[in-house]
């Protein structure tokens, strides 16, 4: 009887076993079994685009920084210009470093040693910037990956720094309470012109044109167009159907496995990757997020992935109207080059925190590049930049964090242009004041931000409050100006609320008026 009762348990313990061990395999046994994505958009759809940690982080940094940082000179498409000879690349390459074809892009690469690089350092600075998610480019257009590969030999561990620099940061960064993006520019590595060169070259009324889809030039002589079974993986002389499956693809899938980033971020030329190899990728992605248990993030530009599963990204502008769905604007600290240059210069810390708030206001989460040096360090100008956003986010970022838009993004004399990236060079002009000013909210809590300094004795009108525009009477219980000790005087009238500005010290980049409302 005590032998039967044994076996009998013995038996419901091989076969829990055995029911688990099959159910992990196939994935049947799991609420994840319902949700598993297959590489259509109809089932992508049903991936959310936006978490809310996306929606509450609001501010995230990244870092073009790579073997294009070396030269320091132009920007970060130097890999492509030092090959055009009406670039004044060309003519700094070749005073500085000789003719192209003889000392081509990947003799930077030895150059590129990142000596004081420290992750830890780099994550630290972050984290006093008040960014709440923050990564690498993890590899731009030139095709230089700044991870531990397998798939290409030009990477960070087996070239240059011969460091896994994107696992370095991962570390750092998941250490120190960020979430962790990754992003991607790629999709211009594949050489598209083989056999097209005289086509490309006949193409007279826009030189800059040619070789418009790959980021290597065909120009004959060059390094980009030599036959050799390493520098091919450089510089994307690749049969096309191996490089989407084994390099593009392949790169994607192993960053993804290796350092489990909680966003994917694309640039632009996604269109020209075929959807199969689109949609296979963001089914990949998001499966692995429901083994890990995250809820991740895509990003893209364009229309190159539908947004009912993405989030639209604006390089260098932003909305100018409030959105229902959450978006993003990457933008630069600097008023030119994404990577480091030389005579970089940078922008004022107000006028980068004015963007931040005009773009929280509007449902917006702004991604931040900076242009670390070669060596890794990254210059005290953009740091200060950094450091005085975080100063402000410190003591007023109640307003920022958490927050989601009121039913009117704000109020003011300043507009933004329209369009996107064709009008980054007039974002660049838009300049705000203490007119200008923006709302948040919480609960029963409204924020105005106001994007300069007020004088002390002064009425300021927030007419978005009137009963006319709000749509109906508002019930005001008590206004505060953060940072003060001083209650400010306000009335509620037809005109909306009046506040009059205390005599006292206010911040000189925004002045955050906390408004309480009646539930």
């Amino acid at each position: 009887m005590k032998m039967n009762f044994l076996r009998l348990i013995f038996l419901i313990i091989l076969t829990t076993v055995l029911v688990y061990s099959c159910n992990r395999q196939s994935g049947s046994d799991s609420s994840k079994d319902t949700v598993l994505y297959e590489p259509t958009w109809e089932s992508l759809s049903n991936h959310d685009p936006a978490p809310e940690w996306f929606k509450d982080a609001k501010l995230g940094i990244y870092f073009h920084w790579g073997v294009y940082s070396v030269p320091a000179f132009g920007s970060e498409w130097y890999p492509r210009h030092m090959h055009f000879e009406d670039r004044r690349e060309y003519e700094h390459h070749l005073e500085t470093y000789g003719h192209p074809s003889e000392f081509g892009y990947h003799d930077f690469v030895p150059m590129f040693k990142a000596e004081n690089f420290n992750a830890e350092e780099w994550a630290d600075l972050f984290v006093r910037a008040g960014a709440r998610f923050a990564g690498p480019v993890a590899e731009h257009h030139d095709g230089f990956s700044m991870w531990d590969s397998e798939v290409t030999p030009w990477n960070s561990m087996d070239k240059g720094p011969r460091r896994d620099i994107t696992g370095e940061l991962k570390e750092a960064i998941t250490g120190n309470g960020m979430k962790f993006i990754t992003t991607f520019h790629h999709a211009k590595h594949l050489q598209r012109y083989s056999g097209q060169e005289e086509e490309q070259m006949a193409i007279e009324d826009n030189p800059r044109a040619r070789f418009r889809n790959s980021h290597y030039p065909l120009f004959p002589g060059m390094p980009p167009t030599t036959d050799d079974a390493e520098w091919n993986y450089l510089y994307g002389n690749i049969p096309e159907e191996e490089w989407l499956e084994k390099i593009w693809l392949g790169k994607l899938k192993e960053v993804v496995d290796n350092y489990q980033p909680d966003i994917v971020w694309f640039d632009s030329w996604l269109d020209q990757i075929p959807d199969t190899l689109r949609r296979r990728f963001c089914a990949y992605y998001l499966n692995a997020a429901l083994q890990w248990d995250k809820e991740v993030v895509i990003v893209r530009k364009q229309d190159d992935l539908p947004l009912d599963f993405s989030v639209d990204d604006l390089e260098k502008s932003r909305k100018n109207k409030l959105e229902k769905k959450a978006w993003m604007t990457d933008e630069t600290i600097s008023k030119g080059s994404w990577c480091y240059t030389e005579d970089l210069e940078i922008k004022a810390s107000r006028d980068v925190l004015h963007v931040l708030i005009d773009i929280v206001s509007k449902n917006g989460v702004l991604l931040l590049n900076i242009s670390p040096k070669s060596d890794g360090t990254i210059p005290e100008d953009q740091k200060q930049v950094l450091l005085d956003i975080g100063k402000w986010l410190e003591n007023f970022g109640e307003a920022i964090y958490e927050t989601r838009p009121w039913y009117t993004f704000g109020e003011g004399p300043t507009k933004e242009p329209e369009g996107h990236f064709k009008n980054h060079s007039e974002f660049l002009k838009v300049k705000y004041s203490s007119e200008d000013l923006r709302y948040t909210t919480r609960d029963d809590v409204v924020y105005a931000s106001l994007l300069g300094t007020p004088a002390a004795g002064e009425k300021v009108t927030l007419e978005s409050f009137s009963a006319v525009n709000y749509g109906n009477k508002i019930g005001v219980v008590s206004v505060e100006l953060l940072g003060s000790e001083k209650e400010p005087d306000w009335e509620l009238t037809d005109e909306g609320l009046v506040i009059e500005i205390p005599d006292t010290k206010l911040n000189e980049m925004a002045v955050v008026l906390k408004i309480t409302t009646k539930g």
